[in-house]
């Protein structure tokens, strides 16, 4: 079953659009697992279901998949925006219970997604680790803010707006303010060692595309999770950057991690 629709939240104190998938066959006997599907930076609610099989990988398992909307929120309390991180990780999950049979353990609880999504769904499982059991991060970007952040300093908005776009050069100041200032709560590597002191860590799953130009920071971030301690599996494959790519990475954690 497939529905698309829009949902008031509180914490952005507006309707926000989106999608949900579910098996063909919902029953009322146990609690269902969840998986929180999030889009890229130039994505919606509706990327999932537009360009992958998710609907079809879902039609056999024992999962609710619900694909939210974030905007281009860079998955934070925006400075000059709205509170997407908030409402991703305290208030839709509060949501989506209240209308499905829905597991509320983290065993039965996942977060993935691709682009700016994976950034998004490693920043949701390591900063609340006993929320999520599961992660799953496809071709992400943005696995080093720090220095994205820095190199956005270093040439100025109008520079960087010809390198990477006025749409971006744009976003990030409104998710992280003018002064870009770098904060560890944006940083996957300094979630990640939070997250190792308090001992609660989800399954965290990993891919991409040897043609992705994400893929060297994909082996770098592998360094520094071996040197964190941080157990994790990564796959990469012939690929690029798209959802040929994305769908694969998805198909392979559906059945892997039997969903």
């Amino acid at each position: 079953m497939r529905l698309s629709g829009t949902v008031y939240s509180n914490t952005l104190e507006m309707d926000t659009p989106i999608s949900i998938v579910t098996p063909n066959n919902l029953t009322k006997d146990t609690p269902y697992h969840v998986a929180y599907v999030l889009h890229g930076l130039r994505g919606n609610a509706s990327s999932w279901l537009d360009y992958s099989m998710l609907s079809v990988y879902a039609m056999g398992s024992h999962t609710i998949f619900i694909l939210p909307d974030a905007g281009r929120s860079m998955y934070t309390d925006m400075k000059h925006g709205f509170r997407y991180f908030t409402y991703l990780t305290e208030e839709l999950p509060q949501i989506c219970r209240s209308v499905f049979n829905i597991s509320a353990d983290r065993e039965h609880t996942a977060v993935m997604g691709a682009s700016l999504g994976g950034y998004g769904a490693l920043k949701c499982a390591l900063t609340k680790p006993e929320q999520y059991g599961l992660c799953a991060a496809f071709s992400s970007g943005c696995l080093f803010i720090k220095n994205d952040l820095a190199l956005m300093k270093k040439h100025g908005l109008e520079a960087a707006a010809q390198i990477w776009g006025q749409q971006l050069a744009s976003d990030i100041p409104s998710a992280f303010g003018e002064d870009l200032e770098w904060k560890p709560e944006y940083e996957l590597t300094e979630l990640a060692k939070a997250a190792k002191q308090k001992g609660i860590l989800p399954q965290i799953y990993m891919t991409c595309g040897t043609e992705d130009k994400f893929h060297p920071d994909h082996v770098q971030f592998c360094k520094e999770l071996d040197e964190i301690g941080i157990a994790y599996q990564f796959e990469d494959w012939h690929a690029k950057h798209d959802f040929l790519c994305f769908d694969e990475a998805l198909k392979r954690t559906v059945f892997k991690f039997k969903l």
